[in-house]
Parts: structure tokens; C-alpha cells; sequence
């Protein structure tokens, strides 16, 4: 499943390893999601959407619109 997890990851100049010090998601899970291998369960997408900073339509790729304002 294509995402835009090492997009925004890459964008913020963070390491998979910075990524799992802050969110407590092991790296090797975040290595997988980001090619996606596995797809990441409801509740790491809200933290990954929190720490990012974006909707998680966006991280899935259901839209280009990074947050939704409304």
C-alpha cells in the first residue's frame, strides 16, 4: 500500500530512528509501513497523523491536502 509516511518523514529531516524516539513506534514497523509492507493499524495512524501534523487521508494518499481546515 503506497503512503506518504517517508515523504513527510524526509520532509521534516527526521531518521526512522528520531521518528520512533518521539512516537514510540519501532523502527522496523516504520520501515515496513513506509514501503508499505504492512499497513499501519488505526490507532499509529493517529499518532502518525498527530506527528505529522496532518489527516490521515493524507498519509494514505485519499487526498493531496495535507490537513483538512475545516
Amino acid at each position: 500500500m503506497e503512503n506518504n509516511l517517508k515523504l513527510l518523514r524526509l520532509q521534516k529531516k527526521k531518521t526512522q530512528l528520531m521518528v520512533q524516539m518521539d512516537t514510540g513506534i519501532e523502527q522496523a514497523l516504520l520501515s515496513k509501513y513506509e514501503n508499505g509492507l504492512r499497513i499501519p493499524p488505526t490507532e499509529t495512524l493517529i499518532i502518525l497523523a498527530d506527528y505529522y501534523n496532518v489527516s490521515i487521508d493524507y498519509i494514505l494518499k485519499r487526498t493531496d491536502i495535507p490537513k483538512f481546515d475545516g
